[in-house]
């Protein structure tokens, strides 16, 4: 059983990644804002706790008792104590007040009196004088019932502090104990404004507020940069991809995606390179499948007619014929599935063999030094020369892959062998410029019949030479084959130099 993954968009998880990321930031934000106030507040109650040790010291060292003339006194006498300070109030053990800054007439510069203790609503311009000075006696009342219940709840040598936020103004109090030697006489209580805590945490809010709203547009930017210029390349290429396998066309195209210069470009193009040499190997097998089909068809018709009059046939030159006829006919399948096949596995290798500088003379040395000691031309006593003309100063070098170079040069140098008479020589001529090594191939022999030549290349080709068993038809359809993945051309032609003979024009780029 096929077990298939289920697939999931880049863009989404892309969001989801984004989704998560953003919630753990705004987590992290959350908590903290949350203690931005609570740090700032802190900093300041220990300023206010060390501001009440240093009162105590003073009233331990003037020795001032915590009475209401004495305390007024210090407070008079001590401004620099409570230098920014909002309000200072002292009190009894019993939580009554004894000393209150906002009573004093002091230089507004040292103490500031708050125009607004607590906001008390009046409900309408019906009140009397008197009532509303009941109003206020209440709010006094409730402020020292509040002292009290501090004072009771506090643990010695540990402060109270808390906040108090009165229309847009935010009051930090601290009430701790005056301790004169070792003896608490009272209690004092610092009030001071502090709305540039506020202004802070507004500030650092705003700034994360503008800098996420910043990050979400700019994800937002390169989320339809992704899905435009990414994403939906990615998903046109797989479309072309699952049109080809359906063998539709309409499905995909990619034609837009080719020009671009990035790597989606560079990725299409190898992608339709490829596709388009899958295409033409495929057309290729399909098209040699066929012609292989045709050109066997022929041989098995004469081995079925010959396998007949041989069944029949009593008289014995008769029969030597027929069976010298079967095993020509014989010999020719064998070429051919043999070729055929070969054929099959260099088309395969072509693509996983590595190209090398090579040495085109040395090419040529080696497959001459081969051929000088081949049976046919020893036979007909046939003779090799090798000719420079036009090299320019040139290398004769090219970046190939060996064996199959070696291999063109041999099929060429064998047919040229099978053409060419009695005492004969075969002509290689080199040529070379600064990008193109030029070879020809020059022998002898009857030339070609084609008006058009080009057709000598193609596979099977029905002109044969006489000893049709000892060559199939493809060997000029492999050299044309291993010429253009060298990136070359092949033309034939014949001899313009002599009445007779054929000539094959290799061109091979430098660098493939």
């Amino acid at each position: 059983m096929k077990l298939v993954k289920s697939s999931s968009s880049i863009l989404r998880k892309f969001l989801i990644f984004n989704f998560f990321a953003f919630l753990i930031l705004g987590l992290f934000t959350f908590f903290y804002l949350k203690g931005i106030q609570p740090n700032l507040v802190k900093q300041r109650t220990e300023k206010h706790s060390i501001i009440i040790n240093n009162t105590s010291n003073h009233l331990e060292r003037l020795k001032i008792g915590f009475k209401i003339d004495e305390l007024k006194n210090f407070l008079l006498s001590t401004r620099f104590l409570f230098q920014n300070l909002e309000r200072v109030q002292f009190y009894n053990l019993d939580g009554n007040l004894i000393a209150d800054t906002n009573v004093l007439d002091l230089d507004r510069d040292v103490f500031k009196k708050t125009e607004t203790v607590f906001e008390e609503k009046i409900p309408n311009d019906s009140m009397t004088p008197k009532s509303v000075e009941k109003k206020i006696e209440e709010i006094n009342l409730q402020e020292t019932n509040s002292i009290k219940n501090m004072i009771i709840k506090k643990k010695e040598n540990e402060s109270i502090s808390f906040e108090l936020l009165e229309g847009d103004n935010l009051y930090i109090k601290t009430l701790d104990s005056v301790n004169v030697g070792n003896q608490i006489l009272g209690y004092i209580m610092v009030t001071e404004q502090a709305n540039e805590i506020l202004t802070a945490v507004e500030e650092r809010k705003n700034f994360i507020i503008r800098t996420v709203l910043a990050i979400a547009m700019v994800i937002f930017i390169f989320l339809i940069f992704l899905n435009r210029y990414i994403l939906n390349p990615i998903a046109g290429l797989v479309a072309y991809t699952e049109s080809i396998k359906a063998k539709d066309e309409s499905l995909g195209k990619i034609e837009r995606f080719l020009y671009r210069s990035d790597e989606l470009g560079l990725l299409s193009r190898s992608l339709n390179n490829m596709t388009k040499d899958l295409q033409q190997r495929t057309q290729r097998a399909e098209n040699s499948s066929a012609d292989l089909a045709h050109e066997i068809r022929n041989p098995l018709a004469s081995l079925k007619g010959a396998s007949e009059l041989l069944d029949s046939s009593t008289h014995q030159d008769e029969r030597t014929k027929l069976i010298k006829l079967l095993s020509h006919d014989v010999e020719r399948i064998e070429r051919l599935i043999t070729d055929y096949s070969q054929m099959l596995k260099d088309e395969a290798s072509l693509s996983r063999e590595k190209m090398k500088i090579l040495d085109v003379e040395n090419l040529i040395s080696d497959v001459i030094e081969e051929f000088n000691n081949n049976s046919t031309v020893i036979e007909k006593k046939i003779k090799f020369a090798v000719k420079r003309k036009n090299l320019n100063g040139y290398k004769l070098e090219l970046f190939g892959i060996k064996n199959r170079l070696e291999q063109v040069l041999a099929n060429l140098l064998d047919n040229a062998v099978s053409f060419s008479p009695m005492n004969s020589e075969i002509i290689i001529e080199l040529e070379s410029t600064k990008d193109i090594i030029l070879i020809r191939i020059k022998d002898k022999g009857p030339g070609f019949k084609e008006i058009n030549t080009e057709k000598v290349f193609k596979r099977f080709y029905s002109n044969r030479p006489e000893k049709f068993g000892e060559h199939s038809g493809l060997g000029l359809n492999i050299v044309k084959s291993i010429v253009e993945m060298h990136g070359g051309n092949v033309r034939a032609l014949n001899r313009s130099d002599i009445n007779s003979g054929a000539e094959i024009e290799l061109q091979l780029p430098k660098r493939g």
